[in-house]
């Protein structure tokens, strides 16, 4: 198919960008003797999850369902943590996963017999209470987490079962970020390690950004693995996607009410939450800043929420109702988001495959109703 032919809204996935990124990864992963593992969180893709399971070691999920779909569709290694697991769902978990890391002792202590019966790795996720970052939304140790244990509430006798520490406290930030992080938990938790067979860095980790200082990742790890005998993890999400997605939408209508609003068959809302929710705003292929080309418009949203806005973009020409846009970085926390407020529908999801568009999967009403 062309991408001409291509229903909006669609997320469009660029094979050959999910490659190069992976490529990137696996080769960080052999220069230091870690696993990368793809945090399902960000991306969900599992039509790709045959060409990512040539580069990373397995996925890593947020409850049942996320490693019931790496369990089933990519294999290699399955690792689990959440704040609090359901006594309804834990002994399948068991059974899917490698690794189980819990969020508490009291947690490990609950459940860390039926764990260690199946012969399963227990681990524990730590908070170093050390905030690199402004994104209080996305701050693991902002004042008050309810994610990871402080040292104040951590004894030796709490991990006498326990294999591994996790962390995971950064947010789309470099290495240098990673590298103050590991300060804190050497100085807070450093004499645990010792006893430990791996750690777990968690995600947030920017390896596929042009900036990314890749040295400083490599030697941090090399300090853990080596300084403390273990197996070193990480677990990126969004930079096994990133770059990697557009989102491709139609101008429905434009209004003018004190400035130009084209109305898009998108919503920020239903298909790209992060937009209100960060909030940021989105890259628009063609497009500048407000008022840096000679038209600029207010992208919004067909649904009746008045703060559905993508945002202020110009452009070299008037928008035309039936003109396509798009926008970029749209692989990731987006099609793992989205929903069906306003009975919108939800964008199909396409596979690039080198100017080859491919329609994965094409949602309708029966989606929509199958929800309520």
């Amino acid at each position: 198919m062309k991408k001409n032919e291509l229903r909006t809204p669609c997320y469009i996935v660029s094979k050959s960008k999910i490659t190069e990124n992976l490529e990137l990864l696996k080769s960080v992963a052999d220069a230091a003797g870690a696993k990368i593992l793809l945090a399902q969180k960000a991306f969900s893709m599992y039509s790709l999850y045959p060409l990512i399971s040539k580069y990373l070691a397995g996925t890593t999920a947020s409850g049942l369902y996320e490693a019931k779909l790496g369990k089933e569709e990519m294999g290699g290694e399955t690792h689990v943590y959440s704040p609090a697991y359901r006594d309804d769902e834990i002994d399948e978990i068991i059974e899917l996963c490698d690794h189980l890391v819990f969020n508490s002792p009291e947690q490990i202590k609950k459940y860390q017999e039926r764990v260690l019966k199946k012969g399963k790795s227990i681990g524990l996720r730590i908070n170093p209470e050390c905030s690199t970052q402004d994104h209080a939304i996305y701050d693991p140790c902002a004042k008050g987490s309810r994610l990871g244990t402080t040292a104040a509430h951590l004894t030796e006798s709490d991990l006498e079962n326990v294999d591994g520490l996790h962390f995971h406290t950064l947010c789309e930030q470099n290495s240098d970020a990673l590298k103050t992080t590991i300060n804190a938990v050497e100085e807070k938790f450093g004499k645990y390690l010792y006893k430990m067979k791996w750690v777990n860095f968690g995600g947030g980790h920017h390896i596929t950004r042009q900036d990314y200082d890749i040295e400083t990742l490599i030697e941090c790890i090399n300090h853990i693995k080596t300084k403390y005998d273990v197996q070193v993890y990480l677990e990126p999400g969004e930079a096994v996607a990133l770059n990697a997605g557009t989102l491709l939408t139609e101008v429905l209508e434009i209004v003018e009410n004190d400035l130009k609003i084209a109305i898009l068959d998108t919503s920020a809302a239903c298909h790209m939450p992060d937009v209100l929710e960060m909030p940021y705003r989105p890259p628009l292929k063609t497009s500048a800043m407000p008022y840096e080309k000679q038209y600029t418009y207010r992208l919004s949203s067909a649904t009746c929420l008045a703060g559905d806005i993508i945002g202020d973009y110009s452009f070299d020409e008037p928008l035309k109702i039936g003109q396509k846009l798009e926008f970029e970085d749209m692989a990731i926390y987006s099609m793992v988001k989205n929903n069906t407020f306003n009975g919108m529908r939800l964008p199909d999801i396409v596979l690039d495959d080198n100017g080859d568009y491919l329609v994965v999967r094409s949602f309708g009403y029966e989606d929509f109703k199958g929800r309520l």
